[in-house]
């Protein structure tokens, strides 16, 4: 836990000091320094602002949303027993995509709103996503394989919904792909006030129930011989992991295998147990995507790529290399 905390500084630090307006990693670190301390500033008032409010909100909104996917990654994977299991596997992404999409082409994106409309659009979206699977799931059977369908199902509706919506609007596809590949560019400290009480609510619940993740693992029938109630247990975690993935991509866009890659690697290198996977996967999540962040911004600077982007190239190998795996088993 210490190791993964402190990579998680330094990946923030680093973060943090890189940008296109070259600061100077000295005057930086010493412009925090002061702002602890009470210092003079050694910077000018437009660079104090670049990083105050600029770059930092980036840094952070990238951590809260890294935790999010990391840590539902790992509770979809425990209650569905499925370690190919991600967050967006109920709808999420599908209902997120529909919602944003409709903002984009139908919404005017006035001052007024105190909520970004694409952002709301998108946070309901995946919310109706989830429950709609949760329910027709429910309605078909127990068991979580039925609840597997009945997202796959909801998702490729919602799809098609959302394709429909875009050739309706082909003036606005730029803006939904854009939005589509995910980013946290165009952040600030309201975009992290809106999602902080989400993650960390959300993360609070998700580490108290890794134990009865661990119970889940050993099938419905022992684990409610020990007192257990699985379908209650189940639901906790996934209206918890719903809600964290819901902020998380109503702040970022669709940001793919953050929560299937994440939590492997805790698995390869430290324990299989919930009760560490979760916590650790919340902060592996925050390093991996504020890393994966850094890359976007720096790779063909000035210009930036989508986060997106860099999460699937480093994600998609991995996700093979699994799979593999898997088969060789």
């Amino acid at each position: 836990m210490l190791a993964s905390t402190g990579f998680l500084l330094l990946v923030v630090t680093v973060s943090v000091l890189i940008g296109a307006a070259d600061l100077g990693a000295t005057r930086v670190l010493a412009e925090i320094l002061a702002q602890l301390t009470g210092g003079v500033s050694p910077l000018s008032e437009r660079e104090a602002a670049i990083l105050w409010q600029l770059r930092v909100p980036r840094v952070v909104l990238a951590c809260l949303v890294g935790a999010a996917l990391g840590g539902a990654g790992a509770a979809f994977q425990g209650v569905f027993r499925n370690p190919l299991a991600d967050p967006y596997l109920l709808g999420a992404a599908a209902g997120a995509g529909l919602g944003a999409t409709i903002a984009l082409t139908l919404v005017p994106a006035t001052a007024g709103w105190v909520v970004g409309p694409v952002q709301l659009a998108a946070f309901v979206g995946a919310l109706t996503g989830v429950g709609l699977a949760w329910v027709l799931g429910r309605s078909s059977g127990p068991g979580a394989g039925t609840l597997v369908l009945a997202g796959v199902a909801v998702a490729a509706f919602l799809t098609a919904a959302q394709t429909l919506v875009q050739q309706l609007h082909t003036e606005d596809l730029r803006l939904i792909y854009t939005w589509m590949l995910g980013g946290v560019n165009t952040t600030g400290w309201r975009d992290v006030v809106l999602v902080l009480p989400y993650v960390l609510v959300c993360s609070v619940v998700l580490c108290a129930c890794g134990r009865l993740l661990d119970l889940l693992g050993v099938g419905d029938e022992e684990a409610g011989s020990l007192g257990v109630r699985p379908g209650r247990i189940r639901l906790v975690v996934l209206i918890a992991a719903s809600l964290a993935t819901a902020a998380a991509v109503s702040a970022a866009g669709l940001i793919g295998f953050v929560g299937l890659v994440v939590p492997h690697l805790v698995r390869l290198g430290v324990a299989s147990s919930y009760r560490v996977v979760v916590p650790l996967s919340l902060l592996g999540g925050a390093a991996f995507l504020a890393a994966a962040d850094v890359v976007a911004r720096t790779v063909i600077a000035p210009a930036e790529l989508p986060i997106g982007v860099i999460t699937a190239f480093a994600g998609a190998p991995f996700f093979a290399f699994v799979l593999r795996m898997r088969g060789r088993a």
